[in-house]
């Protein structure tokens, strides 16, 4: 994806485009898994940690990236697939790998359907699979 494509989603989603939101915006797209702040500092440098943050926080506030909690204890950021909030392109499996540490996106396998009790109403769902990737079970 080129700056302008990058510059259209911040664009379409209420956000200016300044040099530092399409940086952090195209590392996450293009990474092959999901990323935390400390990763984003790493592939950043030098940027500034509570510049990263606030980023990550209006990103957030825009369904441009989505965060999950995989149980390592680091919230980990994907940039978002859909275009709007909610967008089922959002909505699928993580798998956490507990050798590595790394977690994917498992794009392909949706989040099941839930069957709440009456008066409550889902706004958004973590789903993480913990056990062992491809790459470490060859090991």
């Amino acid at each position: 994806m080129n700056d302008t494509l990058f510059e259209e989603r911040l664009l379409s989603h209420g956000v200016k485009p300044t040099a530092m939101r399409l940086l952090v915006l195209r590392t996450l797209a293009e990474a092959e898994q999901t990323l935390t702040l400390r990763d984003l500092e790493e592939r950043l440098y030098p940027a500034e940690r509570s510049t990263l943050f606030r980023t990550l926080t209006l990103f957030q506030e825009h369904h441009l990236v989505h965060c999950i909690e995989d149980g390592s204890g680091s919230a980990r950021y994907e940039a978002c697939k859909g275009e709007h909030h909610g967008d089922d392109d959002d909505q699928h499996i993580h798998f956490h790998c507990t050798l590595c540490g790394r977690t994917f996106c498992l794009t392909d396998i949706p989040v099941p359907p839930l069957s709440l009790p009456e008066g409550f109403e889902s706004m958004a769902v973590n789903c993480v699979v913990s056990g062992i990737c491809p790459q470490c079970a060859k090991k």
